[in-house]
């Protein structure tokens, strides 16, 4: 699967990430800037099985947070 996406690092996040789809079926992460560069990277990992697993078509957060990790 392929998508396009754009990331930005936020300050004053109280979350790691956070995506956005976008009206042109493209996706904006943001990420928090006060992570370690590992936890970004691993944010990013994160927010990229979201978009694969089509996450945003589902309804059940908590199922799909439990499946995430």
């Amino acid at each position: 699967m392929t998508f396009d996406y754009q990331i930005f690092f936020m300050d004053g996040m109280n979350v790691n990430e956070v995506i956005t789809e976008n009206e042109d079926g493209s996706y904006t992460i943001f990420v928090n800037s006060n992570l370690c560069e590992s936890k970004r990277l691993k944010a990013i990992s994160h927010a990229f099985k979201h978009i694969k697993e089509r996450d945003f078509e589902k309804d059940d957060v908590q199922e799909i947070e439990a499946n995430a990790h």
